[in-house]
């Protein structure tokens, strides 16, 4: 947990709190103590900052007397943090999977084989949503299959992104009818699941591809070519996403003409990788 302190006193009792629990307070330091981002300081350093009047906001754990040796090398706890964090990610995942799958009166539920979460890379920077799955996906369950899965790979190579690096999935987790294009109440239905998925996430980059992922998440249900290869600003709960529109394969197998429109948003996105310094 994080904790902001003012002064010596309001540490004190903070500390003398979880002491008189039989608890011993540590704390787990790193380059986020102070707010103005300073380099990592030991406890006593920090301790003579807000001493000072100083604020700092500290990180620590309480663990038990007799576990304190067994947590003195800092190196493993952030790889413990990270761990944690992982399966944190997994869990979450798992319970919104859990979540779809208990939606009642569907009719596209009702008329799929499977249902198509997400896969790739969890802890990508990059995520990519389609509109909804197709024949391919709803018999695998997986992302982007067949002819469409081939073209999307060939996409991301281009820009020297391989696609089990990042995280795929869709607007819309269910296959539709002869597949159609799910209609507004189907979209947004679903949307509230992505929003949360996208929260899992957490990705840098967002990319929308096609009409049913633009209009989930942003709401827009204007012509794709109009908005399409234009950067916004997406807050997902309260948090900002930088996200790019662009044409599902699906539609550039059937109107192959309008590649070189996706091959500029494609350039697009690798130049705001590099602005980023994404590591894919």
């Amino acid at each position: 947990a994080y904790y902001a302190f003012d002064g010596a006193e309001e540490l004190d009792a903070h500390r003398k709190n979880h002491e008189a629990k039989g608890k011993t307070f540590i704390y787990n330091w790193h380059n986020r103590l102070k707010l103005s981002n300073s380099l990592a300081m030991e406890k006593r350093e920090v301790e003579e900052k807000i001493l000072n009047g100083e604020r700092y906001v500290v990180r620590f754990k309480c663990y038990e007397e007799n576990t304190i040796k067994r947590l003195k090398n800092t190196s493993n706890d952030i790889k413990k943090d990270l761990s944690i964090q992982k399966i944190d990610k997994v869990k979450e995942l798992a319970n919104i999977k859990e979540q779809i799958n208990s939606i009642s009166d569907c009719n596209l539920k009702n008329n799929s084989k499977k249902m198509v979460l997400g896969d790739g890379n969890i802890n990508s920077p990059i995520m990519i949503i389609g509109e909804a799955p197709g024949i391919e996906e709803d018999n695998s369950g997986l992302t982007f299959m067949g002819e469409v899965g081939d073209l999307l790979k060939k996409m991301l190579i281009a820009i020297n992104i391989e696609k089990q690096n990042i995280y795929t999935t869709y607007a819309v987790n269910f296959r539709p009818p002869e597949d159609r294009k799910p209609n507004s109440t189907e979209i947004k239905r679903y949307s509230q699941f992505l929003q949360k998925h996208i929260s899992i996430i957490n990705p840098k980059i967002i990319i929308l591809m096609g009409s049913t992922a633009m209009e989930s998440l942003t709401g827009l249900n204007s012509k794709i070519s109009i908005e399409r290869g234009k950067w916004k600003e997406v807050i997902v709960k309260n948090t900002s996403y930088n996200v790019i529109i662009t044409f599902n394969p699906s539609y550039l197998l059937r109107a192959p003409e309008n590649k070189k429109h996706s091959w500029d948003d494609l350039k697009k996105i690798k130049q705001k990788i590099l602005e980023l310094k994404l590591s894919i």
